[in-house]
Order: C-alpha cells, then structure tokens, then sequence
C-alpha cells in the first residue's frame, strides 16, 4: 500500500466517525501545516475564515500548549470568544480535538458531530488515527541525487524528452525518478512534488 493510499485510508475511516465533519492539520510549522484536509460544510468555513477566527480557536492554543485528546464540552477548555457556540449553528454541536508531534512539526485535528458527544473509545481510536498520520507524513530529509536534479528540470520548465536527453537517460527513466520523488514527498503531482522540495528546502 501506498503511503498517499494509507493516507486516503485513514481518512475515510476519520470521516465516518466525524459525521459533521473534520480538520486534520500535519506538521504544523510557522503556523501553516505542511498537509491539511478538511471536510467541515463549506458555509461554516467561509464564516471562520471572514471572521479571521483561527486566531481565536480555542483549540489552536490547545493544541499548541499540550498534546493528547480533549472534548470540546470540556469545562477546562476556555472559549471566551464563544466560537463553540457559533460552531454549534453550523451543525458542528459536539466535538473533539487531538494534538500530537513536537512544538516545532505538530500536528492539530478537530472533530465534529451534530447528535452527540464522542464516546471514549471512539476519541482514542481517532487519536491512534491520528498518531498514524503524523508518523506517515513525516517530511523527508532528503532527496536522492537523481530525483534532485529530475526535479531541477522541470522547475526549469524542461518537457520530459529535453530533461531526458540533458540527463543522458531515457524518458521512462526520467519518469521513473518524477514518480519516485512524488511518493517521497506524498505529492499527487510533479508540480506539488516541486512546491514541496521547496518548502522543505531540499532543492
């Protein structure tokens, strides 16, 4: 199994116990994660994002000041902006969120459902979910030769056959090391590969 369909794989199993949704953050560095996915109702997402709520989210100072599993209803959790209750109108009326990794690549997930709370076992099954997904998207450290300089071509808007033939390797070849850089950087495209060699600073 691939590491991007193991990644579908928990997913899929993350929304069938998140019937109002979810937002799983991975490595969050700089405040931005390296990978996110989110599947809350668009109305609700368009309404935290024009009210610039993420600086307000309780669970964003949560999960940047512990790491384990907490309920939303939980009275030790502060919301002295009343973003639960807002939530609560959009349908995400019961929650939970879970926090893991070290404070320099954490990794912050929110759940939601609309009829009832979520049981304990449930919230461990998504917190071992979780774990799974920081640990399988750990970014690589580095990049092999080959697939360093694959990917220098195409930042240099080379087309597969021209790359090829200034490598000295056959096209297939090229795309066979494309391919290979992709799967390292759990990228879907070679565009996305590129952006996140980048990012990472391996190029």
């Amino acid at each position: 199994m691939s590491v991007n369909t193991g990644l579908d794989f928990e997913l899929r199993k993350l929304a069938l116990m998140a019937s109002a949704g979810y937002f799983v953050g991975l490595h969050i560095r700089f405040t931005s994660p390296l990978l996110s996915f989110q599947t809350y109702d668009q109305a609700w997402l368009d309404h935290y994002t024009n009210n610039g709520y993420v600086l307000r989210d309780p669970m964003t100072a949560w999960g940047f000041s512990t790491t384990g599993s907490i309920r939303w209803s939980d009275p030790k959790l502060l919301d002295p902006f009343g973003l639960f209750k807002e939530a609560a109108t959009y349908g995400l009326k019961y929650g939970c969120t879970v926090a893991c990794g070290p404070i320099s690549s954490r990794t912050i997930a929110s759940f939601a459902r609309s009829d009832r709370e979520f049981e304990d076992q449930e919230i461990e099954t998504i917190a071992a979910i979780v774990l799974r997904l920081h640990d399988i998207t750990e970014p690589p450290e580095s990049l092999s030769r080959s697939q360093i300089e694959a990917l220098n071509c195409v930042a240099k808007g080379m087309r597969h056959a021209k790359a090829a033939a200034t490598l000295g390797i056959s096209e297939s070849a090229f795309k066979a090391r494309l391919n290979s850089a992709r799967q390292k950087l759990l990228a879907r495209t070679t565009a996305e590969a590129l952006q996140r060699a980048k990012e990472y600073k391996l190029l």
